[in-house]
Formats: C-alpha cells, sequence, structure tokens
C-alpha cells in the first residue's frame, strides 16, 4: 500500500502570554526512515504562534500529516452546545473558531484573552484567581477536571489524564492553547484541511491537520502514563526505538517541549495509516462536526 502522506510534523502549542512562545516546538519527519528533527523559526528565536501560522500557510512540505497538540474544539455532546442556556452558542466547530477570533481581533499574538473575559462566556470557565464560573459544571455530579468531549473521555479510557478545555487553570490545562489556536484554525480555513472537523475521511492528496495528544505517543512508546514527560537525549532515542524510528543523537538534557514534538512526528509516522485510528466508533457525523476528536483516541 503506498503511504498516504510523505511528511509528518508534529507542534507542541503553546497559549501563554506574549509574542514569543518558548513553549512550542516544530519537529518533522519524512516517510523514510530519518529521524525526527525539530525545526527552527527564521530568525533562530523562540516561534510565535503567528510565525506557526505562517509556516503552514506557505512552509509546510507537501503531502504533510500535522499534529498539533491542542483541543480543536469545546465540548457540544454533554449540554447539547458549547455554552448551554447562551442564545448565541456556535453550532459547530468552525463557527466557534469564527467567534472566537472575532472576539479576540484586538489580542495581540493569536491571544484570547478577550474571550474567557467576556461577561456572557466566562461563566463557562475556570480562571485564575478561584473564578470558576456557575455553568463550568452542567451538573452537580460533572467531572471535577471541567467538561469532557467524547473524545476525552476516549483519551481516558487509553490511560492519559484529561482536562476540560474550559479548565484555564494549573499546569496540566490546555484551555489557553486550545483557545489560541482555534484562532490559528480559522485563519487557517480552506487553505488546509483539518480532520475531522472538514470530514471523517480525508482527501486522497494534499495536508492534514490533526488534534494530537503527546501523553498517547509517550504511552505508545512505553512510557508510562505519570512520567510521559521526555528531559533527557537518552530517554528520547529510547522511546523512538520503541516507535521504531532512529535515534535523533542528542545527548543531556532536553526541555519536554521539543522531546514531545519529537517522539510524536515519529508517532504519526507509525501510525498515520491505521485506518482504525481515522475511524473511531464513537465518531458520528455530528461529533466530527461540533466536538473534532483526537486523533489516536478510541
Amino acid at each position: 500500500m503506498t503511504p498516504r502522506f510523505a511528511n509528518f510534523l508534529a507542534i507542541d502549542w503553546s497559549g501563554a502570554v506574549g509574542p514569543r512562545q518558548p513553549g512550542i516546538a516544530l519537529a518533522q519527519c519524512t516517510i523514510e526512515e530519518d529521524a525526527p528533527r525539530l525545526l527552527t523559526p527564521p530568525d533562530h528565536r523562540h516561534w510565535s504562534r503567528e510565525m506557526v501560522l505562517r509556516h503552514l500557510r506557505h512552509d509546510l512540505s507537501a503531502d504533510t500529516l500535522v499534529g498539533m497538540d491542542l483541543g480543536i474544539s469545546l465540548p457540544f455532546a454533554d449540554g447539547g452546545a458549547f455554552f448551554p442556556g447562551w442564545e448565541r452558542s456556535p453550532a459547530d466547530a468552525p463557527a466557534l473558531w469564527a467567534l472566537i477570533d472575532t472576539i479576540c481581533s484586538d489580542d495581540p499574538n493569536l491571544g484570547a484573552g478577550s474571550f474567557v473575559d467576556h461577561p456572557d462566556l466566562s461563566p463557562y470557565f475556570r480562571r485564575h484567581g478561584g473564578r470558576e464560573g456557575d455553568r463550568f459544571h452542567l451538573s452537580a455530579t460533572a467531572h471535577r477536571r471541567g467538561r469532557f468531549r467524547v473524545t476525552e473521555t476516549a483519551q481516558e479510557r487509553a490511560g492519559c489524564k484529561p482536562y476540560s478545555n474550559f479548565n484555564l487553570v494549573g499546569a496540566a490545562q490546555v484551555g489557553k492553547s486550545s483557545l489560541t489556536g482555534m484562532r490559528l484554525l480559522h485563519q487557517l480555513r480552506s487553505q488546509v484541511f483539518v480532520w475531522p472537523v472538514d470530514g471523517r475521511d480525508i482527501p486522497a492528496n494534499g495536508s492534514v491537520v490533526v488534534e494530537i495528544y503527546t501523553a498517547i505517543a509517550a504511552l505508545a512508546a512505553s512510557r508510562r502514563a505519570g512520567r510521559s514527560k521526555i528531559r533527557d537525549g537518552a530517554d528520547l532515542d529510547a522511546a523512538l526505538v520503541q516507535l521504531g524510528s532512529p535515534p535523533t543523537g542528542l545527548s543531556g538534557p532536553l526541555d519536554d517541549h521539543s522531546t514531545d514534538a519529537l517522539l510524536t512526528a515519529a508517532w504519526l509516522r507509525r501510525h498515520a495509516d491505521d485506518k482504525a485510528l481515522w475511524h473511531p466508533p464513537e465518531l458520528t457525523e455530528k461529533i466530527a462536526l461540533t466536538e473534532g476528536w483526537t486523533f489516536g483516541a478510541a
């Protein structure tokens, strides 16, 4: 079988405030048996979110499977809406992306602060300073980590520990990165296919963006759930070998943003043609269009 993709790019994303993000890392490998390598921004400093957007628009290698470590949408199925009780709640993920980008149009660096501080929307979020909105939980029996998408329940079954994208507090939160990433996805509309929001079946050619959870790659490389982060070159190479990838040869201390991206690029290459991962049984047309899915969660 001819491989569908020729290149594999993993992006460890960041929702932190500021023009440059030390937490953003890009790693790429090809369908050939090469070790994944880190990509550096044009000025060899830290990546900015706008630089990543430009890279995806103008510098993406042909037929690339792009994995972005963020949530591409918010919970919808649990309450029949992203924001139950709000008359302007968007109908699907693309409309949500557009709403976030519109409300945050004056926020620099693809920030999303104006969205979470919006008077109609802040009640749905858990924010810093003990500010938990009265709609953060839909009911008294809701998960203490907040509302989950269907795919996040699947992540938990796989051994991961997801947090709600409505949670903006704590080291494990992914809400800020997800919201800033949704601004990027809106501005990337019609230029790159986003699975499964743009369709549960990927096109026969061209590049495709998917949501990833780097812990899934770490678990596949025999890392324990509680120790999925890698901060050493030798440990990284041992994990890469578990995924059938050549080692990088890097040595000594490494930041976990870089190692997450490097390991996940190799994982994407290994699993890109796994049909089961493209068609998880719970991924209905409605879920695809509203909540999206994490590639690898089943």
